[in-house]
């Protein structure tokens, strides 16, 4: 049963502590010890350097058997290694784009060596010695989609992680994740307006409801296995949920991968009213968790916002619309779109997303990078790219 904070806004001993005792509860109840377990690479759990033959990653490029020796014995302040970094690499060689994942922000310092190549490849020659910059702000956006009806739906949401408690990778109890939960519960119940709405907790409601969800677009599935061998789904579902506003328009996602996922979404193309209304809910979520609890989100000036996957890093944002582009692509093929999009600072992923095959030649055509630019500057590359695909679908 899912719990709704705003009703019981008054009376600070409601549903929301009422779910997070339920769910320690059942996690006392139920053994996860097998999925609570993150398997190793066999090489990497006697701390060897591992067999990449065949590895395509980022990962496979810039862990040199070198930079494995200086890094292997170093650990974090939370106890996190370069083994488990690379881990998720190492295992699924064909299909994993970058390859590593971070345990907590000082990941991005100890494994410098490995992780700065690294960041510095896939964001467009961002350096250790650059600085990111944020802009939230939706009056520096120019324009518009011009034709708005030709977009299916549009959706932008940034990734945050919340200062003291470790990334998902090297978080090192359930109890972590619970906090985190109890943590945001109280944020909810401030939530007022349109944001104003119910949390799902996955550890309480039904199959029917998660199902749904699920099918509506607003859920994650939480069956990643690149995901899993990162750490990601330790002590599933604890912890974990969705809060959704009434209009379904707005959501935040609670320990899919970062703590969580601030997401603006509507039918139709306004990109400029999805940006304007998710930068109030980050605004007022950020406003919220230091009012109740004196914290921040995880930052430093080089990295930006810090996340899980380096490739999240800097603003976290991704911004994305749904378009059919039917004739373009049998035009140009998917590759040759692909290539424009890339061209252009975007990234083209199937109907449900990354890793997902087309559906009706229809696609999530999103900014492709995510540091080295302003928020701003990223859903501009959305319209402005966005605005030239239509107009090439047309001619």
């Amino acid at each position: 049963m899912a719990s709704n904070p705003r009703d019981e806004k008054q009376n600070k001993k409601t549903d929301q502590v009422i779910v997070q005792d339920k769910s320690m509860k059942l996690g006392d109840d139920i053994n996860l010890a097998e999925q609570n377990d993150v398997k190793l690479d066999p090489n990497l759990e006697q701390n060897k350097y591992p067999d990449l033959s065949g590895a395509k990653s980022l990962m496979a490029k810039y862990l040199t058997k070198d930079i494995f020796e200086k890094l292997k014995d170093k650990k974090t302040s939370t106890g996190f290694t370069i083994a488990r970094a690379v881990n998720t690499g190492v295992l699924n060689k064909e299909k994993s784009l970058t390859g590593c994942h971070a345990g907590d922000t000082d990941s991005y310092t100890v494994f410098a060596e490995f992780f700065d190549p690294l960041i510095q490849e896939y964001h467009r020659d961002f350096k250790p010695s650059d600085k990111h910059s944020t802009d939230m702000n939706p009056e520096h956006l120019k324009g518009n989609i011009n034709e708005p009806s030709k977009i299916i739906s549009t959706r932008i949401r940034v990734a945050r992680n919340i200062a003291g408690f470790n990334l998902a990778p090297g978080q090192n109890s359930k109890e972590e994740k619970l906090q985190i939960e109890a943590l945001m519960l109280k944020v909810f119940g401030e939530l007022q307006g349109d944001l104003s709405g119910r949390y799902y907790s996955l550890a309480e409601i039904s199959e029917e409801e998660r199902e749904q969800l699920v099918r509506e677009h607003l859920l994650f599935k939480g069956n990643d296995k690149m995901q899993a061998d990162s750490g990601y789904h330790r002590w599933w579902p604890y912890g974990r949920g969705i809060y959704l506003n009434e209009k379904k328009t707005f959501a935040v996602w609670l320990n899919e991968g970062d703590h969580i996922r601030v997401i603006s979404m509507q039918q139709g193309g306004d990109v400029r009213s999805v940006f304007t209304t998710l930068v109030e809910a980050v605004n007022t979520i950020e406003k919220l968790l230091q009012q109740i609890d004196n914290r921040t989100f995880q930052t430093t000036e080089h990295l930006g916002m810090i996340t899980c996957c380096p490739t999240n890093l800097g603003t976290g944002l991704r911004g994305g619309v749904l378009i059919q582009l039917q004739k373009l692509v049998d035009k140009m093929g998917e590759e040759g779109l692909k290539k424009w999009c890339h061209e252009n600072h975007l990234q083209v992923r199937g109907l449900y997303g990354e890793h997902s095959d087309t559906t009706s030649a229809i696609y999530d055509i999103s900014n492709k990078y995510r540091i080295g630019y302003s928020e701003a500057q990223l859903v501009q590359f959305v319209i402005d790219g966005v605005n030239k695909l239509i107009e090439m679908e047309q001619n």
